[in-house]
């Protein structure tokens, strides 16, 4: 008896599985995913970004109906990887926008989720990590939660120009959104990812997660070496 049908639910949440917020979306699955793009690239990290991503370009691959926007799938894909691009360059304007007013307001403070998702330590952990890579961490920041929404707001803040930061985060944008939609039509198609596609998410949500495991564990062993972390939860 196969048991990953009946643990993966208790893995992954329905908000946060890919393939159910797809299917339940319907003919409106590409739109809604384009929209939770936006908004997790804008102001909130607790968002199924990656495996969305992925799950999408798996869909095209597979002629799925609901993900359907021409007679000729390559062109589906095409238009799909420009919309997903699109919707993330306009979540980091919105994230750069919050950055230069609204930051100290949003990150003071609370008890909560809200307060632990918003915290003033995340804001700085990711300052950190601005500081360290200058302009690249628009680039590299895309591949770390909290760090892909956060480090828009920082740059925002810090005061880069929009020139300078609008050019490094739509190439982010579209080796991120593009990239890993691109991956999921091409590996879409084989049968195991077929077959157990909530298996291949949670394996890319545990992957994304990665890089916060490994600073959390380097900032453990550094502490008395005064290395700045790049993410905590």
């Amino acid at each position: 008896m196969n048991l990953l049908p009946h643990l993966v639910p208790l893995l992954l949440p329905d908000w946060l599985d890919p393939e159910y917020i797809l299917t339940h979306l319907g003919n409106w699955a590409l739109w809604g995913a384009a929209l939770i793009v936006f908004v997790e690239c804008a102001i909130f990290p607790v968002l199924p970004g990656d495996s969305l991503l992925f799950a999408v370009g798996m869909f095209v691959a597979n002629d799925a109906q609901i993900i359907h926007l021409s007679s000729d799938k390559v062109s589906t894909l095409l238009l799909s990887m420009l919309i997903l691009v699109v919707f993330a360059v306009l979540g980091n304007v919105v994230g750069y926008w919050v950055g230069k007013t609204i930051s100290p307001w949003l990150f003071k403070e609370r008890s909560g989720f809200i307060g632990k998702v918003f915290s003033a330590k995340h804001l700085q952990q990711t300052h950190d990590f601005f500081e360290r890579y200058g302009p690249r961490a628009l680039i590299l920041g895309r591949f770390v939660p909290f760090v892909r929404t956060f480090i828009t707001m920082v740059a925002g803040a810090a005061g880069m120009t929009f020139r300078t930061y609008i050019t490094y985060t739509a190439i982010g944008a579209v080796i991120w959104a593009a990239g890993l939609t691109l991956l999921g039509f091409f590996l879409g198609t084989i049968p195991f990812i077929k077959t157990n596609l909530e298996v291949v998410l949670i394996a890319i949500v545990l992957v994304s997660v990665l890089p916060m495991v490994w600073e959390y564990v380097r900032s453990r062993r550094a502490a008395s070496g005064g290395t700045a972390p790049l993410m905590e939860d």
